[in-house]
């Protein structure tokens, strides 16, 4: 039963992990587009950008994130 409450808390921080960062890239990615006189890049652009920075981000906190619940679950 504390497996799959491990495996769920994983699963569930590592996806508002990747979300967070990813509502953070948008968010400074059309605040500077926004700020040059003209556009250095299309929609399209900061979209796909968004997207390769939630898939990096989730790889990488799928990997962190079982560590540092199995510390805090095992208790």
């Amino acid at each position: 039963m504390k497996d799959n409450l491990k495996g769920k808390y994983s699963l569930v921080a590592s996806i508002i992990t990747s979300v967070v960062i990813t509502v953070l890239f948008m968010f400074l990615a059309i605040i500077k587009n926004n700020t040059d006189i003209s556009p250095m890049y299309t929609q399209v652009d900061i979209i796909g950008g968004a997207l390769f920075v939630f898939l990096l981000t989730m790889i990488v906190s799928a990997s962190i994130w079982p560590s540092i619940i199995e510390k805090y679950v095992s208790k």
